[in-house]
């Protein structure tokens, strides 16, 4: 029964995302109950059996998912940068060992140690470049500058490489020559990758183009026969009849649709409200108007946003029809006015047990260093609301 229990508590096998090279062992220890240094010993010896332990090793990292989360894989062992002094130190080699040929002469039985050298420094080079791009680039603690800097190194040894090769190619013939095209096919793999991603850029681009041709294309067709519609259907059954409300909420929702993109919506103050006024729609007989001038950079978070919520709600509720609502925007603050057609209030005349004027619009705005008045609309009809609020760098200044 304690077995059965020990293994329904294991935890799921999974690649830690704060890692030595690629959390491997670290996640098999975890799903284990074992110790990372442990599991990574068991690897290097069951390597020593002719290579069973890279293989097990390159399976389980292959097939084990990351944790979960969105953040990128962090490595802590500097893995390209390995790869790369070892490129060199086998570049170091076979300089030594070109040397020794040249002083000796050159044949095809005294040169295939030194074709070993060179096989080997141009695959821990491209190894190391490979690693820089694919692994590091997206790593937080690295990024493209530490990729560029790899492959700056590793193309200085490669280029190296290919010239040692020349400088043999007569003594040594084809299989120099062979030798010398092998390292600069490494060279392109090396660079392959940015090749790769601008082919995905330029693909991804062409998509978008096309998408956005026969979103227009669809755009031009809705608003001569939809949209129109809708709006027609609106101006015939009057702003607060329930027909012109549901209209008025499809056209609403199929602009969006239509003009808005695949880009999300960004949480700014008229972005809010219109939705806000959207909602307010389908609920009451009303119809608000959102219209929004100058630059802000005003939250849907803020205390303007929810003062002004809160009045375009009291405009919904106790007087209906048509609800204006005029954000004005600029780089010292923002002015919110909500004006409607009801029949109007007095301030003084509302009971002082009801603080929704009082509190969540008035009081709201004094406390954050704003104000808010309450009076009469133009002729003495309805009632305008009057946000004002200056941001926190105004204030300061």
């Amino acid at each position: 029964m304690s077995s059965v229990r020990a293994t329904a508590t294991r935890p799921a096998l999974r690649r830690p995302r704060e890692c030595a090279v690629s959390g491997t062992s670290a996640g098999l220890a975890a799903h284990l109950g074992w110790s990372a240094p442990a599991v990574r010993a068991i690897f290097v010896l069951l390597t020593l059996l002719w290579g069973a332990g890279a293989l097990l090793y390159a399976w389980i990292w292959v097939l084990t998912p990351w944790d979960e989360g969105d953040a990128a894989p962090s490595r802590s062992v500097p893995v390209a940068w390995i790869l790369t002094a070892l490129s060199g130190l086998g570049l170091i080699g076979t300089l030594a060992v070109l040397a020794g040929h040249l002083s000796g002469g050159v044949s095809m039985s005294s040169a295939r140690g030194w074709f070993a050298w060179v096989a080997v420094t141009a695959v821990l080079a491209v190894a190391g470049g490979l690693w820089a791009t694919f692994a590091d680039r997206a790593d937080p603690a690295r990024g493209p500058r530490h990729e560029l800097a790899v492959r700056v190194v590793v193309t200085g040894i490669l280029v190296a490489l290919v010239m040692m090769q020349a400088s043999i190619m007569q003594q040594t013939g084809l299989a120099s020559f062979l030798l010398a095209v092998a390292i600069l096919a490494g060279v392109a793999i090396v660079y392959s990758s940015t090749l790769i991603a601008k082919w995905r850029e330029l693909s991804g681009e062409r998509v978008r183009r096309i998408r956005e041709e026969q979103r227009a294309e669809m755009a031009a067709h809705l608003h001569d026969s939809v949209l129109q519609t809708l709006a027609l259907i609106q101006n015939r059954s009057g702003a607060s009849s329930e027909v012109a409300r549901l209209a008025r909420a499809q056209e609403r929702e199929l602009r969006s649709w239509l003009y808005d993109g695949d880009s999300p919506a960004d949480s700014d103050l008229p972005t809010d409200l219109r939705d806000y006024a959207a909602a307010l729609e389908l609920d009451y007989p009303v119809r608000i108007e959102v219209v929004s001038a100058g630059l802000s950079t005003e939250r849907a978070s803020g205390d303007v946003a929810a003062a002004a919520r809160e009045a375009m709600l009291n405009a919904a509720r106790h007087a209906g029809g048509e609800v204006s609502v005029y954000i004005e925007g600029s780089a010292s603050g923002v002015d919110v006015y909500v004006r409607d057609r009801g029949p109007g209030f007095s301030l003084a005349a509302v009971p002082g047990d009801r603080l929704g004027v009082r509190e969540s619009i008035i009081g709201r705005l004094r406390r954050t260093g704003g104000s808010a008045t309450v009076k009469p609309g133009a002729g003495g009809v309805g009632t305008e609301v009057h946000l004002h609020s200056v941001h926190e760098e105004a204030r300061r200044g």
